[in-house]
């Protein structure tokens, strides 16, 4: 809370929690794990790209001036003086009305202006016959064409995608240097909750959190380890904490972060003041905690118990932890504004996260329809391709006011 006793605004709040987090030491990778991580350093050719003059094409490496003058009526005659493949090469070269058959991907005799694919001769072997010419540089890459040695591959701070693995094994590099991926440490807190496979029921409820914490974190591009449920009982939490602690770079709990006497994780860390639980003004939740956790000092993010509730916690808070861990820039999803298509209300001095479908409107930019229940219902979350989000001062959002939408990576 602020000195006047008002809730933190999310601004005050995200901008003290992420300030605690630092991205991972960067490590050494080969490129193949290193694929979705965040590179820490700028990755530069060894050599040219591509490394030699090579075929694109099945066909004969010929000299430009032999076949220019090649037509169907009159084709060109050429001795064949042998053939190279992709896996073979010699220092060879082209002299007058000579050629040498080449497979796709070949180095190319010295002296070779194009390649004449198959089909436009007559298949020859010793000698072989051009009925079209090619224009000069016709089936062929040249060294150098794409990228010049030293030429940058892919910059500090770049995601690692399976194109750009692709590029950098092509141009000769091994092993990059990234930030390793997060581990996350998922716990449920709760005497009340069971596991799935069974429904819900006066004085026992799903472990919901979890599971849907687990998966979310896995999604943002973390290692995620779902640990289950854990007792209300302070002791049980410490011991799970200890065990999981060396392998966790962020541990999220959910449930008991408030005020009640069976608020467990609240009154565990409270205490000793290492977790600081801030109301704050967000509509849901309305209470997070953010601290650090072992000798390590491993960033810990309470969530409140109520699985809408935590979905919208683990967005506004523990998903920008595990990218700003990772390296990532931004940390926060992509926003859009949008065309609201009917009037909502919102509640007083609360920022709002709604889940919502947004659409692309024919003609450019886009429109957004709030989802029945609001966040407190998890079939509208199932079903949201965003968050549409109403600031502190908005009561009521008028049909076709402009608000802003946190989009969601969903492809359907």
């Amino acid at each position: 809370m602020d000195n006047n006793g008002e809730p933190m605004s999310l601004a005050e709040f995200l901008s003290a929690s992420l300030a605690r987090v630092r991205p991972l030491p960067p490590i050494d990778l080969d490129l193949t794990q290193a694929c979705g991580c965040i590179l820490a350093a700028n990755v530069t050719a060894p050599g040219p790209l591509p490394a030699f003059d090579h075929a694109t094409v099945d066909g004969y490496a010929v000299r430009f001036e032999d076949v220019v003058a090649a037509t169907p009526q009159r084709p060109v005659a050429l001795k064949v003086l042998g053939d190279v493949s992709a896996a073979s090469w010699r220092p060879v070269r082209l002299v007058a009305d000579t050629c040498f058959a080449v497979a796709a991907g070949a180095a190319l005799p010295v002296g070779t202006d194009a390649v004449v694919p198959l089909g436009w001769t007559d298949g020859g072997m010793a000698a072989v016959q051009v009925a079209q010419a090619p224009k000069r540089g016709h089936g062929l890459r040249r060294a150098g064409s794409e990228l010049e040695t030293g030429a940058i591959l892919a910059h500090n701070g770049q995601h690692v995608t399976p194109q750009l693995v692709a590029l950098m094994a092509a141009a000769g590099v091994g092993d990059i240097v990234v930030r390793p991926t997060p581990r996350v440490v998922v716990i449920a807190t709760g005497d009340e909750l069971m596991d799935t496979g069974r429904v819900s029921q006066p004085g026992q409820l799903v472990d919901v959190n979890s599971h849907a914490l687990t998966a979310a974190a896995s999604e943002a591009g973390a290692h995620a380890y779902r640990v289950g449920i854990c007792d209300d009982e302070p002791e049980a939490l410490r011991t799970v904490l200890d065990d999981q602690i060396l392998r966790a770079d962020l541990v999220i709990t959910t449930g008991g972060t408030g005020t009640g006497p069976g608020d467990m994780v609240r009154r565990t860390f409270g205490r000793d003041k290492t977790v600081q639980f801030s109301p704050v003004a967000v509509y849901p939740p309305s209470t997070m905690g953010f601290g650090t956790v072992g000798p390590e000092e491993v960033p810990i993010a309470c969530l409140p118990g109520d699985p809408g509730a935590a979905m919208i916690a683990y967005e506004v808070l523990a998903r920008p932890i595990i990218l700003r861990l990772a390296g990532a820039e931004p940390v926060f999803r992509p926003s859009v504004k949008a065309n609201l298509m009917e009037t909502v209300t919102s509640p007083s001095n609360f920022r709002e996260f709604r889940p919502v479908h947004v659409a692309e409107r024919r003609g450019g930019g886009y429109t957004v329809a709030p989802l029945p229940g609001g966040p407190y219902t998890l079939s509208g979350l199932a079903e949201a391709t965003g968050l549409m989000v109403l600031g502190e001062k908005v009561t009521t959002a008028p049909a076709g006011a402009t608000v802003d939408v946190l989009l969601f990576d969903r492809h359907r």
